[in-house]
């Protein structure tokens, strides 16, 4: 008997939660069996699970080792759920964005998040990784034409940096060309005003939906 869509949502948010990575290839494969949307199983499955996570990360229930197992989980269903999205159109037009944590900083589980989720959205990634020095989000960001440069930090020492970035895009004269979005959990919505970032967003669901309204794609 085939289960319903929204049982095998639940069943994969919860084996990433419960950081089952075996239990997560068994419940991908049946869900894409059933003719159900793989970015639906994705976002509303996968990722949904890795959010629950994040928020037991933040009330201290779970810690970065029980984060790590959870994206194992993800990554494992991923590697069955993605090849089954339909392909964007035309490859040539993907929007690049530049991604990294910034300088200082080496947490890069949320960073890792986003990246997969714009990937899957059809963005262009180019991740430069964890304690990125600030120039070089810059750097990249014109040499691959990048419409959005994505910074992340959990640490709050490192958070001036972001504003450094945006500045040394004004002294280069292509600040109004690249959209700057920040996220980690020290970042807000208040400071991303404050630096005069483009967008924040607290997750990476959100993140698409923010990149996707910044460049104008419905």
């Amino acid at each position: 008997m085939t289960r319903s869509k929204e049982e095998l949502l639940k069943l994969l948010s919860d084996c990433v939660l419960e950081m089952e990575d075996e239990d997560v290839v068994d419940i991908s494969n049946e869900y894409i069996k059933a003719g159900y949307p793989a970015l639906e199983g994705i976002m509303d499955g996968l990722v949904d699970g890795m959010n629950k996570a994040g928020v037991l990360y933040d009330e201290e229930e779970y810690f970065v080792t029980d984060l790590l197992l959870c994206s194992d989980a993800m990554y494992a269903g991923l590697e069955i759920l993605k090849p089954h999205i339909p392909s964007q159109d035309n490859e040539g037009d993907k929007i690049k964005v530049v991604i990294g944590v910034v300088e200082g900083d080496t947490h890069d589980i949320g960073k890792n998040l986003v990246k997969i989720m714009l990937d899957t959205a059809g963005f262009e990634m180019y991740d430069l990784g964890r304690d990125v020095p600030l120039d070089s989000f810059v750097e990249k960001a014109i040499e691959v034409d990048a419409k959005i440069i994505c910074m992340s930090t959990l640490m709050t020492t490192t958070m001036d940096g972001m504003s450094t970035v945006i500045q040394k895009l004004k002294d280069r004269g292509i600040r109004d060309d690249i959209k700057i979005m920040i996220g980690g959990s020290p970042i807000s919505q208040k400071f991303a005003d404050e630096i005069g970032a483009d967008g924040y967003s607290s997750n990476a669901v959100e993140a698409v939906k923010l990149a996707k309204r910044l460049v104008g794609i419905a």
